[in-house]
């Protein structure tokens, strides 16, 4: 399984230790963290980087570090990872081991602000959709949001997944979307 997903201006790779740089640009910025939990020290981040680059299932579920391909900048994150619902935060105990771990699988995206409006978010959501449908077994992929952010919402459903109302995720009721396997193969443009 190539774990190095490109698009058209955009590289996705598994993210490392060496990206605790991309960690200190989205964690401590609370612009970045506004809708996606609490702002990180620096500290934090360093001492969260080992659990966080950690993969399971072949490598199919983790983050990603999403860069520009014609500069090589970090732009953002993006993941596959199981679905917090009554804890604040990934359970970093299923991302362990050669199989998929037994929870929803959520896709999302965090990007510097210097990213953002640009439509990295889409892309890379569209590459990481395509990746779990074609080289995964899963069957779908689940997504939440804070409830006053529309454009994640927005870049969302421009990827295909379905808002089904309010979900309980992170401990807290927010907006949920979802798509299948079956609904994204649906989408794809026939290959002739």
């Amino acid at each position: 399984m190539n774990l190095i997903l490109e698009s058209e201006r955009i590289l996705l790779r598994p993210l490392d230790g060496s990206d605790v740089d991309l960690g200190f640009d989205l964690l401590t910025d609370p612009r970045v963290t506004r809708y996606a939990g609490r702002t990180y020290t620096r500290d934090e981040v360093v001492e969260q980087m080992p659990t966080v680059v950690r993969r399971c299932a072949g490598g199919a579920i983790g983050i990603w570090c999403v860069t520009d391909r014609a500069t090589g900048e970090k732009l953002g994150t993006a993941i596959l990872l199981p679905l917090p619902v009554d804890e604040d935060d990934t359970n970093w105990d299923l991302v362990r081991g050669d199989r998929l771990p037994d929870a929803e699988i959520e896709i999302g995206y965090l990007f510097k602000p210097s990213a953002w409006g640009k439509g990295y978010a889409t892309e890379a959501c569209a590459r990481l959709l395509r990746f779990a449908f074609e080289e995964t077994a899963l069957e779908e992929i689940v997504a939440v949001t804070a409830p006053e952010n529309a454009a994640s919402q927005h870049v969302l459903r421009k990827c295909g997944l379905i808002h089904e109302g309010t979900r309980k995720a992170y401990s807290y009721p927010c907006p949920g979307f979802r798509i299948t396997r079956e609904a994204w193969l649906a989408n794809q443009p026939a290959v002739e």
